[in-house]
């Protein structure tokens, strides 16, 4: 079978990497020509357009960037034509994937759908158009199984591939000393994770950096994103000794980490599996987050607080997101702070309602049963 697949994100590009290593241990014939990054390309080679071609942030940035968006939806449509697949696989990254959905469908090209739209956040009325367009959509949250019944629509939700990616990662730690290989003295880490784009990391990191005021005690550590140079961070800790950057390994720190300064988005799921304490910061364009705010139709940015139902990790949003607000919500989450225990035991009732691992086994299956 030849599968053409499409992740444009970070986290899309490492779900969709190990489903590729799913579906080859089901059917080791089966072929791939993709959008994605380094986890897909060390599956199947190199790919069509790399995520650090792909990744635009917020309302403006998309405006000003169109001509070359709407360059690489041509191209997409002309190289899936030349390969000729016998299906589709849309990975998240929804401005872009349901226009190719919508284009695929019309040419006959079987879409299925691996992690859904945030349309129960916004946008609900796309809900409509997946109908149309998806043969099949494969969710990794629980809520969303429920929330897409309620459009008639049935999807398989799947479980959340972050289970199984934590899981992989651990099972290769045996005997490796973490902090020798990235440098790291034997201080308490704080892991600061201000996104994987290139605005949004110059909005946070500055803000992120200048909250943490018990230099001595802790070591800083940020986690650069695989997308972004290890240079495009220097400049930020120009004449700080104190602050570390590990490049392409944020699990490394997270393993590391007594407490974390985390963007929204996978990361803060991510650093909840990896039971560590968190505060959650985002800081936007003042004319995105304002078209945001009457747009979305949630109550939390985070997946913790989306997931729970509750607000158990802090968010830091906007003009909330400032040095003293980070310095009074980071003391709280630290060892002997009044929120440490609390939010220790809510990440264990996270774990519970995200199931059983497996995501990746099982979305290759279903793709093989539908095939035949």
């Amino acid at each position: 079978m030849k599968y053409y697949i499409i992740a444009g994100e970070a986290s899309g590009d490492l779900h969709a990497g190990n489903l590729m290593k799913a579906m080859l241990k089901e059917a080791t014939d089966t072929e791939f020509r993709f959008w994605g990054g380094d986890h897909m390309a060390s599956v199947a080679g190199q790919p069509v357009k790399h995520i650090k071609e792909l990744a635009f942030m917020g309302f403006t940035e998309v405006v000003a960037n169109l001509r070359t968006i709407l360059g690489n939806i041509k191209h997409c449509k002309n190289d899936i034509l030349s390969f000729q697949p016998d299906a589709l696989i849309l990975v998240d990254y929804p401005g872009f994937n349901l226009r190719i959905a919508e284009w695929a469908k019309s040419k006959g090209i079987i879409v299925y759908y691996y992690i859904s739209p945030q349309v129960w956040a916004w946008k609900q009325k796309r809900v409509h158009k997946i109908k149309k367009v998806v043969d099949k959509m494969f969710v990794i949250l629980p809520f969303e199984k429920a929330f897409y019944a309620k459009f008639g629509m049935e999807v398989e939700f799947v479980g959340h591939p972050l289970l199984d990616a934590i899981e992989n990662y651990r099972s290769q730690l045996d005997g490796v000393d973490l902090r020798t290989k990235h440098g790291l003295d034997e201080r308490p880490i704080i892991a600061l994770l201000p996104g994987s784009r290139v605005q949004e990391v110059k909005k946070k990191l500055p803000i992120m950096l200048e909250s943490i005021s018990e230099r001595d005690k802790y070591q800083l550590v940020i986690a650069g994103a695989p997308a972004l140079d290890a240079d495009f961070y220097n400049p930020f800790i120009k004449g700080q000794d104190n602050i570390r950057i590990v490049h392409g390994a944020t699990y490394d720190i997270l393993s590391l980490s007594t407490a974390a300064l985390v963007t929204s988005g996978t990361a803060t799921l991510e650093t909840a599996l990896f039971r560590v304490p968190q505060v959650v910061c985002y800081k936007g364009s003042p004319l995105s987050f304002a078209i945001a705010k009457q747009l979305v139709k949630i109550d939390f940015i985070s997946l913790v607080n989306l997931i729970l139902g509750r607000e158990a990790v802090k968010e830091l949003i906007q003009g909330e997101c400032n040095v003293q607000n980070i310095q009074a919500e980071l003391v709280k989450i630290l060892p002997g702070g009044g929120k440490n225990q609390k939010l220790l035991a809510d990440y264990d009732k996270l774990i519970q309602l995200l199931g059983e691992g497996g995501a990746s086994a099982r979305v290759a299956s279903l793709l093989l049963k539908y095939q035949l």
